[in-house]
């Protein structure tokens, strides 16, 4: 009877994690000498340690010198939301002014790996941290991969004309990378190689963003257009093209789309924030995504289920997130407000006293930075229960130091550490690194 019950206990334990991490291929070789039920509760546990940490809870680092302006950055390392990142060390991704890629070990605060200097400078910046790679381009429009080890790039594509967005994956056949260029082709490359696996033309403009969903079903391409309506694509038939057919897409008939957002664990749901330059509002519409057979044909299908403006008076926001696929975050001046996807308020915070600039929200965290010196941190309550969003802690960008930023500073996190961007300068910035003291 004991050992039924415990057969059970795991098997339910089993399905609790396949049903939360959907979209990793969870296996037993993950559990090691773990039950299914003890690799839940230790994921969640180590998922939620930020919920009632402190400021006095974390480890301070400062990476300051001539490190040039710091523009994109990201995780090399598995972050938020991956049941395998075990106890991997935070490292993240820099791109320096300096034409030169930076990586970082977060709890030491130190340069683990620079590039070499490179022909032009660095433009964009994506990682796929299952395979702990980065890929850069330039103003030239030149597409490398790094593994942030080797001095030299791993593989080099320089795609006319320049490239605007890119979105890397992984996938069950392996990773792939995305590129959007400024006629509105997307080609899709095989990773590292960089070989073009195929292209197609979503639009007649540039494509400013590719966003893949979890599940790496769909794509969205679109951009900041009047004139322009994103378009979503079936991800199967870009990495698999049919000659003389088009691959399977749908246009979301909302034009100058300026953010969009996949429900984290509802992967066929995406969110999209729009413009109406009419009436200078701004508004989000929610569509869910369905394969149909049409007239014998297979056709995508974009079942819009929710949508309304932002009243006049708010000013616009710039950022945005969802949760579980019924709740929207954003700012708006110094105020963060959740809704639901129709339209009602849920919260309003005030925890800052100047206009929030960035906003970085993952299936776990959403984290403001603001130009009055400090980074808040919330988290998204368990199974989307009240109050929704909770808020946990306030820090400082960098500690008893109130210079005003010459830009704007921007925040992104794991699940155990923090990396802000400040500029103090305009020559320079410097790189705050907080880490969790376990």
């Amino acid at each position: 009877m004991v050992a039924y019950g415990g057969e059970q206990e795991n098997g339910d334990g089993r399905n609790l994690c396949l049903k939360k991490w959907s979209f990793y291929n969870l296996s037993d070789e993950h559990l090691g000498s773990q039950t299914w039920k003890q690799f839940l509760l230790n994921q969640i546990r180590h998922e939620r340690q930020m919920e009632l940490v402190q400021p006095e809870n974390f480890i301070y680092k400062k990476a300051t010198g001539n490190l040039g302006i710091l523009g994109p950055i990201a995780y090399l390392s598995e972050g938020s939301g991956s049941p395998m990142n075990g106890q991997e060390k935070s490292v993240i991704c820099t791109v320096s002014s300096k034409r030169m890629l930076y990586a970082w070990d977060v709890r030491e605060g130190t340069m683990i790996w620079s590039s070499p200097v490179q022909p032009s400078s660095i433009r964009l910046l994506v990682t796929l941290p299952q395979v702990h790679l980065a890929f850069t381009v330039d103003l030239d429009g030149t597409i490398k991969v790094w593994n942030c080890q080797d001095e030299d790039a791993l593989a080099a594509l320089t795609l006319p004309p320049v490239c605007f967005s890119l979105e890397a994956f992984l996938t069950k056949d392996g990773p792939f990378l995305m590129a959007g260029n400024s006629e509105g082709d997307i080609y899709t490359l095989t990773v590292p190689e960089l070989r073009n696996v195929s292209q197609v033309n979503a639009f007649n403009y540039r494509v400013d963003f590719l966003l893949c969903s979890p599940d790496k079903k769909w794509i969205i391409a679109s951009g900041a257009h009047q004139h322009i309506l994103p378009k979503v694509f079936f991800v199967e038939c870009l990495l698999r093209p049919s000659e003389g057919k088009s691959p399977l897409s749908v246009f979301l008939p909302f034009s100058w789309c300026s953010r969009a957002c996949w429900a984290p664990r509802r992967a066929n749901r995406i969110t999209v924030m729009f413009r109406r330059t009419t009436f200078r509002k701004t508004g989000f519409t929610t569509f869910d995504l369905v394969i149909e057979r049409i007239g014998g044909k297979t056709v995508i299908q974009a079942h819009q289920i929710a949508s309304f403006l932002l009243p006049a008076h708010m000013e616009s926001p710039i950022w945005m997130g969802v949760s579980e696929g019924d709740m929207i975050v954003f700012e708006s001046g110094p105020h963060l407000f959740l809704f639901t996807i129709s339209g009602l308020l849920l919260r309003q915070f005030d925890d800052h006293e100047l206009t929030i600039c960035n906003l970085w929200v993952d299936s776990l965290h959403v984290l403001t930075t603001s130009m009055d010196n400090y980074l808040h941190m919330y988290m998204w309550e368990e199974e989307g229960l009240y109050p929704y969003l909770k808020s946990c802690f306030h820090l400082e960008h960098i500690r008893n130091d109130c210079t005003p930023s010459c830009f704007f500073p921007k925040a992104i996190c794991d699940n155990t550490s923090i990396v802000c961007v400040v500029s103090r300068s305009r020559e320079t910035s410097i790189l705050v690194m907080y880490s969790l003291n376990m």
